[in-house]
């Protein structure tokens, strides 16, 4: 028999090996680097229980932890930095591993979860600390009512780490030498209420069970809550949020009730015709690990979909190429990147924003380097409750003062929103325009009559 050889003309050059870094994930026991890890067995690594026990929550405890891998002086900017910050310390062993300590300075785990004082810049002029407003359209104690068909349950206020940039500083985790938090609805019968006022307004079809984090909630308080949600006839859409798969992916892998509990509330959503997924947070790729690729394998195979929300972060995701690593790596571990947000005007981390522009770029970048559908959108979640808005559809951005102004008719009409630009970013002589109050209204103005009569009234963070 005659072989035939077919002549295949390539119209592209073959690709580059940077076209393949997102399926390079950390492999073999990379904890072992860390001290206090360096005898610790995968069995045991993998065992969530010893990564809740062991979660680093003092400067102290980080020191116990790494003990030579950092300087005398980097230490003491952790113990000022830790006094300083509004959200409390919390950090996983598995982060705490995936962090380059010969420059933990630059190290973008690092900067998500433990503060440094002499990286600290002044807050914006105009920043608030519940600068989205959740509590204004807070209608019962853990919920939030701001779009007609959707409501987010915040039924706890702890996470397995505290993210620095958290939107709910002013509630999630402990008080701090700097914050004296909000209470939420932390027990059923407080939860109660919530389903209550769901249940009475007919108009809401999808909930966000968020917090605080819903890895936190014991298996059976998971199954109340979406059992719950599901009885409600008019509730079609539910998503169980969570930052665990980012920062403790071995949960999945390793306790079977809190696991068997989602796969549950999912199938029975299945049944009934309604949608029940799982919400995450990663934002860099050093986050993705073979440890991660286990756990979304095993979710894969229950049939729970999720999606990814990430936040742009200075030094973290910021640049095209971390970003475009950032969602390739995400849709090889089958996570759906689904939103950019741009990071919240929140308090004691102004070195962590960027700007508007930054987003624009980001997103052009991005855009066909991966199928449409695994393409995040980029997100402003406007101050002051405007909430979600695509990034390129402000009504006017002034990018000599950082001011961006966004409007949102569906969601409060006649109501102008402003996102800002961190003041570093900008000229030494728009600096010092902010530095003027009087000025600095007179810009806001200026921008707001240049958005035109989409706006009766501005709203600020």
């Amino acid at each position: 028999m005659n072989e035939t050889t077919i002549e295949i003309k390539h119209l592209k050059p073959p690709a580059g090996p940077e076209q393949f870094e997102h399926r390079n994930l950390k492999q073999g026991e990379f904890w072992r680097h860390v001290p206090a890890y360096k005898d610790v067995d995968e069995t045991t690594f993998l065992d969530h229980l010893w990564q809740q026990k062991h979660a680093v929550k003092t400067p102290d405890e980080l020191l116990d932890a790494i003990k030579d891998l950092c300087t005398p002086e980097f230490f003491a900017d952790v113990a000022d930095g830790f006094k300083r910050a509004p959200m409390a310390v919390r950090v996983s062993p598995y982060a705490l591993s995936l962090i380059d300590w010969s420059d933990p300075v630059n190290d973008p785990i690092r900067r998500q979860f433990v503060p440094l004082a002499s990286t600290l810049l002044p807050d914006h002029p105009r920043l608030t600390l519940d600068s989205l407003h959740e509590q204004d359209d807070s209608p019962v104690p853990g919920l939030v009512h701001r779009y007609v068909d959707k409501a987010l349950f915040l039924p706890l206020n702890t996470c397995p780490v505290y993210c620095r940039f958290c939107t709910r500083s002013y509630a999630i985790g402990p008080d701090t030498e700097n914050v004296d938090k909000v209470g939420l609805a932390k027990t059923p019968k407080q939860w109660e209420q919530a389903f209550q006022y769901i249940a009475e307004r007919p108009e809401i079809e999808d909930i966000v069970i968020s917090g605080g984090d819903t890895y936190q909630l014991p298996a059976k308080n998971l199954t109340l809550i979406g059992n719950a949600l599901l009885d409600i006839p008019h509730v079609r859409r539910m998503r169980f949020a969570t930052k665990g798969p980012a920062i403790m992916p071995m949960k999945i892998i390793t306790d079977t009730a809190w696991f068997d509990a989602l796969t549950q509330v999912v199938d029975r959503g299945r049944s009934m015709g309604k949608d029940v997924v799982l919400h995450t947070h990663f934002n860099a790729p050093e986050e993705i690990t073979w440890i991660t690729q286990k756990a979304m394998n095993m979710l894969f195979e229950r049939g729970i979909f999720v999606r990814n929300q990430s936040v742009l972060i200075r030094g973290v995701n910021d640049t095209p190429e971390r970003m475009q690593l950032l969602v390739k790596r995400l849709e090889y571990v089958n996570v759906h990147p689904y939103y950019v947000y741009m990071h919240d005007m929140v308090k004691g981390v102004e070195e962590l924003r960027t700007t508007i522009q930054t987003s624009i770029d980001l997103e052009k970048f991005v855009r066909g380097s991966t199928a449409g559908f695994n393409t995040p959108l980029f997100i402003c979640d406007a101050p002051g409750g405007g909430g979600k808005r695509d990034i390129h559809s402000f009504d006017y951005y002034d990018r000599e003062n950082g001011i961006c102004v966004y409007t949102a008719p569906s969601v409060k009409k006649g109501k102008a929103f402003v996102y800002f630009d961190p003041v570093d970013k900008l000229s030494p002589e728009a600096q010092a325009r902010w530095a003027v109050k009087e000025i600095a209204d007179q810009m806001i103005a200026e921008a707001l009559r240049k958005a035109g009569d989409a706006a009766d009234e501005l709203v600020l963070a």
